[in-house]
């Protein structure tokens, strides 16, 4: 089974973030990006289903940040092809109609029988990468899946919905799976490991444009202004309890 496993850089907000001088968008330049974690988690099923199976899983994502590092990770975990979109835009992001138009292009060209996408992405959290392309594509898909198995020509996944209901669906290749998580721990590629796949491995590059399609304009990014400060009560347990009373007394919530 051929696969094919969308990745991107998303950013790490442990790290502090960078307003770009526009105001409408993060400089991605200056901030910490990382792997996508739900990215992570699709290519961890990807490789749990290569090894109960066998197949080719091809890895790809495009050129922002340290991409290649990504990729070539990937390819030290276990991917047999890391494929690199690059082209004039791609610096700033992408949003995830502009990506699974671009990875039409992609699929064109490696003719996958399963594609699988991150549920979602911390700098979007609208979780549509994989029904923008299932639609584009018009191949069955299931989002929020959290286990994958394939045989005979069919993909069975588990999709979960809300109040812990679980749907037991199966769908003709070639198919589309947003992928929630995996039913692993995503495996860790040791440093050594992604440095001698970078030796002896290239990747490849895909040339593309960035399209313009309709979607969501941000009108402007703040930081966060504060107004007030948290007031630190002191004394023994006696006073605290008669301060915090009359607190609640003076905004009118206790009589």
């Amino acid at each position: 089974m051929k696969m094919l496993v969308p990745m991107k850089l998303v950013p790490d907000v442990v790290e502090e973030l960078i307003i770009a001088a526009d105001g409408k968008q993060l400089d991605r330049e200056e901030i910490a990006l990382k792997l996508n974690e739900f990215d992570d988690h699709a290519l961890e099923q990807a490789l749990l289903i290569k090894e109960a199976v066998g197949g080719e899983i091809i890895a790809v994502a495009a050129e922002t940040g340290d991409i290649d590092e990504v990729l070539f990770t990937a390819l030290a975990k276990g991917a047999d092809r890391g494929v690199k979109l690059v082209g004039d835009g791609l610096e700033q992001g992408l949003t995830n109609r502009q990506y699974a138009e671009m990875l039409r292009a992609v699929v064109e060209e490696t003719q996958p029988d399963l594609i699988l996408t991150g549920v979602q992405a911390n700098d979007d959290l609208d979780g549509q990468l994989a029904t923008w392309l299932s639609g584009i594509l018009d191949y069955p898909f299931a989002t929020v899946v959290s286990r994958v198995e394939a045989a005979d020509g069919q993909v069975k996944v588990q999709k979960e919905f809300s109040g812990g209901v679980i749907a037991n669906l199966s769908l003709q290749t070639p198919a589309l799976v947003g992928v929630q998580v995996a039913p692993a721990t995503p495996r860790y590629a040791p440093i050594s490991r992604v440095r001698q796949i970078m030796k002896t491995t290239s990747l490849d590059e895909m040339e593309v444009e960035v399209p313009d399609v309709p979607g969501p304009k941000v009108v402007s990014l703040a930081v966060p202004v504060s107004d007030g400060h948290a007031e630190m009560i002191e004394g023994d347990a006696e006073e605290k309890a008669e301060r915090l009373l009359a607190l609640l007394r003076e905004r009118g919530l206790l009589a």
